[in-house]
């Protein structure tokens, strides 16, 4: 189980909201064209692409930026782009996914853009635009007083270095000084052999490739590699450095120790943009204060969700909350929520594709009929909610001498059960309000009801919902276990 689970969830659950995450780098323009494949052209031996689809992707600093504000950190991005039709794609991509671009220096160079023209998922061609020469000294001394003013405003600060211009060495210099200073995480994603150019970063995440070339050991000697890097951690000051091994998982070396995160076993798809999810998610979780274990172990988990997607894909925060919530894998007090979290968990276990079942009663003396109904719940749907009624409401429908087991046992109970995916106390007489937040798919009530008889059902059915009857366990009742145990204590007493 994920380290640190509870306050991943919270972050993920809207913590993150609150924490504003500095993307500074090699801003770029991610290009697809796909089509169809069925002929070669008369005019030269080359294939005809019959033309399908075309779509435009954040890539560079900016599919980090995209991967943070899909994580719900306030994402800020700082780089270069030109004044041209690429630079105004990338732009309503970033505006629509809520990255703010205060930190983006307009350039004489053109917007960097990579167009891959893809036939029958084979990519056949990518075409670059860009300038080979070194940004003006004037515009990159804007970008560095641009960013570094950004810094002191910042919980994290990610370096996005793809050798395209933008990240020089007096930028890097001058942005990991600012960030020590304000006391905050840089990490940095490389592209140099020369891990100087990022002396004084919290992290420096290659991948074993960049690593190989730092270390000048072939990369199939891992275990050397790994080792001949650890003198770089200090050598550069770093106070640890973050390796991503494709297949093999994350490995976290620090001075004298290391720490190995295996990879999520998926399909891979696509490869583009890993290393981005990793970089943006440990600087979320960094800046969330969370270990860097548990930064690992969470960024393990979000590359392993892109790869299987095709093209440049940035992380969902409910993509996490939903491989992070399978019934067997939570334990009991993880499922115990507040309204809030609640309808947050339940919104993006929706957007993950899952079906929300809801049920509710008081579930005082748990017993065999309770276990029935919610086996039942769970042929519905794939996510089962349960409205748990709290001390007081039981007290105003059952009389002054129920509850029999109080409301926090009783959620922790029923929040161990298998079936049972998340439990929420409410205090009302109903749970109208309740199945008015959530919105679940179905609505199930055990017993001798109709379905215009069920609270809510008007509700649910208008949102497109259905609302399902199961029968009960005949004989079982805690009213009846109630009756039964006092006969048994007057009987004894008797005796």
């Amino acid at each position: 189980m994920l380290p640190e689970l509870h306050s991943v969830l919270n972050l993920l659950e809207g913590g993150f909201g609150q924490l504003k995450v500095l993307v500074i780098g090699d801003i770029m323009l991610d290009r697809y064209i796909h089509g169809d494949v069925d002929r070669i052209s008369p005019e030269a031996p080359v294939p005809v692409i019959r033309h399908a689809q075309r779509y435009e992707r954040a890539g560079g600093a900016a599919n980090v930026a995209m991967n943070l504000a899909g994580l719900g950190c306030q994402a800020i991005l700082s780089g270069f782009w030109g004044s041209d039709m690429e630079q105004g794609e990338l732009a309503a991509i970033l505006d629509r996914a809520g990255v703010d671009t205060v930190g983006v220096v307009s350039s004489s160079q053109p917007t960097i853009s990579k167009t891959r023209i893809v036939g029958r998922n084979q990519q056949l061609l990518r075409l670059d635009i860009e300038s080979r020469d070194a940004p003006p000294e004037i515009e990159s001394r804007r970008l560095i007083d641009r960013a570094t003013e950004l810094v002191s405003k910042v919980h994290a600060v990610v370096l996005s270095d793809y050798a395209k211009g933008a990240l020089t060495n007096q930028l890097c210099a001058a942005v990991i000084n600012a960030a020590r200073i304000a006391k905050i995480p840089i990490l940095a994603d490389p592209k140099t052999p020369d891990f100087s150019k990022y002396r004084g970063a919290t992290t420096v995440c290659p991948n074993l490739g960049e690593l190989s070339l730092a270390t000048g050991i072939a990369a199939h000697q891992t275990d050397a590699v790994l080792t001949a890097a650890q003198p770089l951690i200090s050598d550069n000051d770093f106070q640890y450095l973050t390796v991503t091994m494709s297949e093999k998982g994350i490995t976290l070396l620090r001075r004298d120790s290391s720490f190995h995160s295996p990879a999520r076993a998926r399909e891979v798809f696509d490869v583009s943009g890993a290393g981005d999810t990793v970089i943006a998610t440990l600087a979320a979780c960094l800046a969330g204060g969370l270990q860097i274990e548990t930064a690992i172990e969470l960024a393990n988990l979000a590359a392993g969700i892109v790869v299987g997607k095709v093209g440049t894909v940035p992380i969902a925060g409910h993509e996490l909350v939903a491989a992070l919530t399978p019934s067997s894998g939570v334990t009991a007090g993880e499922k115990i929520l507040d309204l809030d979290h609640a309808k947050a968990r339940v919104a993006e276990w929706r957007a993950s594709g899952e079906t929300i079942v809801f049920t509710n009663g008081c579930f005082d003396l748990l017993h065999v009929g309770h276990i029935t109904l919610l086996e039942d719940c769970r042929r519905f749907g794939s996510k089962l909610v349960l409205g748990l009624n709290a001390d007081a409401s039981i007290c105003r429908l059952k009389g002054p001498s129920r509850p029999i087991v109080g409301e926090r046992e009783r959620a922790r109970v029923m929040a161990a059960l298998a079936a049972v995916d998340a439990v929420v106390l409410f205090e009302e007489d109903t749970p109208l309000e309740l199945i008015r937040t959530l919105r679940p798919n179905v609505l199930v009530k055990g017993g001798d009801y109709t379905i215009k008889t069920v609270v809510g059902h008007e509700d649910v059915i208008a949102a497109g919902g259905r609302v399902e009857i199961v029968p009960t366990v005949e004989g079982f009742s805690t009213t009846n276990i109630v009756k039964k145990l006092t006969a048994n204590t007057a009987q004894n007493e008797e005796n």
